[in-house]
């Protein structure tokens, strides 16, 4: 469609327990990639859900001049789904093998449309993306996070849609895969909205709209235009609202001075008037016209008072709120060389090739980062470390002092709010200090009070951390999978600064480079065409 385009008119919306999530939002969306920024909590998510026509929102409007695919961040697959659900073909796939087996049912027709080659297509693409190996009927269950999420990016292409919505499509991608997305949304001819805090795929839009506090802003580049812009533009909102804050503390002191000369020219006439001993009624007048002068300057300087604060808040409101994250200190007190974790001639269920097999041995306080292509087996291998799964073959012990954090964060009860399960872990702290660690986290006391399957993907990272390393007993083997996917920079930051000072064993997989290179690790664990294979750093 040569004008399609997706618009946001003054919308709004307000959470179930009543805060105002963005509200005013007024935007177009057209045939540019765009990529969707802002810090984790703000409402990118839900804003993406509205604009997909998933959501209504509270007032406004979104309107769209054609079909839209939308694309959760979290690949949801419910059990005995398979390849051709996730891919999203799976009714399509089943009318057209009931029309080759003779059906002329007229909603098996509607179904098929114009898609009689979405079999080979489907198959084509799964070759294209090194997934031949799987099938149509493989079940999702065996399918790593990382597969799951580019069969459903499959699906997104081949859905023809007027425009694509991905939320976070590259969390769980290795390198090859997260430039091959680049280069497949690069060859999309149609709309395109990517939520994501994922720079090099954010360098490759052709614009950036940031949604933050202060509303929806448009930038008419990439990723590096708009953090240059960005930064400018908040240099120059702290710079504006320094001034008027000098300004009205000049103002102030003028506004001092003022009265104080009024009150002494007051007092010097009433001393001359007393001293020639002029009339009381004479006296009377003089002190009323004190009076009166003395109210006209102050409702004078109340008018010019009100008129700087309003300037300071004007100035205020230009300057996005950027609360800082801290993290305590994680304390660990077991002795640094124990062993806290042994792997003897294991075999992985679910991996096939070299990497099937592993021997391991893991100390006090190792730092191991785990690096390979999606399918390899490294989500295997920490369900074995943390004992959700038995190897095939082999033996495997871990210290029952470990914990385990996977991509879907399922430590975390969605029913439940981030306040209770840290509770519930942490029985000797007071409710206030658990309040004041979530708070430092950005977790502030109305998000900690909501269900923690309503909270955004960052905010429930940072729950469900909490509830790990602020238990009572913090683990000595701490197991995380892709822990940076949902974080905005500030928090992938914080959470370095807080893994740096962990003190047990940590084994960490992950696929961004810059993020393992900022925890300090002591190794690193390749999965390579001939096996596994641990190298120190």
């Amino acid at each position: 469609m040569a004008n399609t385009h997706l618009v946001l008119k003054n919308v709004s919306h307000v959470l179930p327990d009543g805060r105002t999530l963005f509200s005013d939002l007024h935007e177009q969306f057209d045939m540019r990639s765009t990529g969707l920024v802002g810090r984790n909590g703000v409402g990118k998510t839900l804003l993406a859900r509205i604009l997909a026509g998933l959501l209504q929102p509270t007032t406004g409007h979104c309107q769209c001049s054609g079909s839209v695919h939308y694309l959760a961040q979290q690949v949801v697959h419910p059990d005995g789904s398979t390849v051709a659900d996730l891919a999203g073909v799976k009714h399509t796939l089943d009318a057209l093998a009931r029309i080759e087996s003779g059906s002329t049912a007229p909603e098996h027709f509607d179904a098929v449309g114009d898609h009689w080659d979405i079999r080979q297509r489907l198959r084509y693409d799964l070759e294209r993306n090194n997934l031949s190996h799987l099938g149509t009927d493989t079940p999702a269950s065996i399918l790593s996070g990382g597969e799951a999420m580019r069969i459903s990016l499959i699906g997104a292409m081949l859905s023809d849609a007027d425009f694509l919505i991905l939320d976070e499509p590259s969390n769980h991608l290795d390198r090859p895969n997260r430039q091959a997305l680049i280069e497949q949304l690069q060859r999309w001819p149609r709309g395109l909205i990517v939520v994501s805090h994922d720079r090099q795929l954010l360098e490759s839009m052709a614009r950036i709209v940031e949604l933050s506090s202060l509303g929806l802003q448009s930038y008419g580049g990439n990723y590096s235009f708009y953090a240059e812009a960005k930064a400018h533009e908040r240099q120059n909102a702290l710079q504006n609202l320094s001034e008027r804050k000098l300004e009205r503390q000049r103002q102030e002191q003028a506004m001092r001075k003022q009265r104080v000369r009024q009150e002494q020219r007051q007092a010097r006439g009433n001393r001359r008037g007393k001293e020639a001993n002029q009339a009381k009624i004479l006296l009377d007048r003089q002190k009323e016209r004190s009076e009166t002068s003395s109210g006209a300057l102050r409702q004078k300087q109340a008018s010019s008072r009100a008129q700087l604060n309003q300037r300071v808040r004007e100035a205020a409101q230009h300057v996005e709120d950027e609360s800082h994250i801290t993290l305590h200190e994680i304390p660990i007190t077991q002795a640094a060389k124990r062993r806290v974790a042994e792997l003897n001639d294991v075999e992985l269920p679910y991996v096939s090739g070299a990497t099937r097999t592993i021997s391991l041995i893991l100390g006090g306080q190792q730092r191991i980062g785990v690096v390979g292509p999606n399918g390899c087996g490294k989500s295997t291998l920490l369900r074995v470390f943390a004992g959700q799964i038995s190897p095939l073959v082999g033996v495997s012990k871990v210290t029952p002092e470990s914990a385990y954090l996977d991509q879907r964060l399922e430590n975390l009860d969605p029913e439940n709010t981030v306040l209770e399960q840290l509770q519930l872990a942490n029985r000797t702290a007071t409710e206030g200090d658990l309040r004041m660690r979530l708070a430092q986290l950005g977790l502030d006391a109305q998000t900690i009070a909501t269900p923690s399957g309503s909270l955004s993907g960052g905010e429930r990272l940072k729950g469900a951390l909490a509830c790990i390393l602020y238990a009572d007993s913090p683990p000595h083997l701490l197991l995380l999978d892709e822990p940076n996917n949902h974080l905005d920079l500030p928090s992938v930051q914080a959470l370095e600064i807080m893994l740096r000072s962990y003190r047990g064993t940590l084994v960490v997989v992950s696929h961004d480079d810059s993020f393992l290179g900022n925890l300090g690790l002591t190794e690193r664990l390749l999965a390579t065409e001939q096996g596994w294979r641990l190298e120190p750093l």
